[in-house]
């Protein structure tokens, strides 16, 4: 009994206190911040740095490779891959605008939903390693395509190792 009287008591209290008073419709005083007198610049933070995007096209740069190549049943990032996920972990750091779509793929051995697993496990396991190096996770998106995109279609060996793999797009490019 006299809990439930606690309870009511705090219930109506709460609702007294969320409750409004009616206004006579005179408000608050606004500051007028117009511009005169105001020297203060506009900055726009929404484009990524010219050289970057430029880095991104040439073949000569390290940026321009966007494929992470994994061995079968594996989402390990090889050894010979990390300086490539560094670089775009670099990228990612010097332009925060800039976002970042990682597609895993698998190749055709496996069922569709051991495929499509195995793929987000490689396209998270990047994501993964640019964020421990400083990109932001909000940048990065990570998606399996499993089998579905596959880059050669030979059942062959060094047809499959071309469908293991993590593909990373920029924004504009997804």
């Amino acid at each position: 009994m006299r809990n439930a009287l606690l309870i009511s008591t705090l219930a109506a209290a709460l609702l007294a206190a969320c409750s409004s008073t009616p206004t006579d419709g005179t408000g608050a005083a606004v500051e007028d911040r117009g511009t005169s007198g105001s020297s203060v610049a506009r900055v726009d933070a929404g484009q990524p740095s010219g050289s970057g995007i430029a880095a991104l096209r040439d073949p000569k740069n390290i940026l321009s490779k966007r494929e992470i190549f994994f061995d079968f049943d594996s989402y390990v990032i090889r050894e010979e891959a990390k300086s490539l996920v560094e670089a775009h972990a670099r990228f990612l750091v010097g332009n925060p605008t800039m976002k970042m779509l990682i597609q895993g793929n698998a190749d055709e051995r496996g069922s569709r939903e051991y495929n499509l697993a195995l793929g987000q496990k490689r396209a998270d396991a990047v994501k993964k390693s640019l964020v421990l190096l400083g990109a932001k996770e909000g940048q990065i998106e990570s998606v399996s395509l499993g089998e579905e995109k596959p880059r050669c279609s030979e059942r062959a060996d060094d047809c499959y190792a071309q469908n293991r793999r993590a593909d990373m797009l920029y924004s504009g490019e997804f």
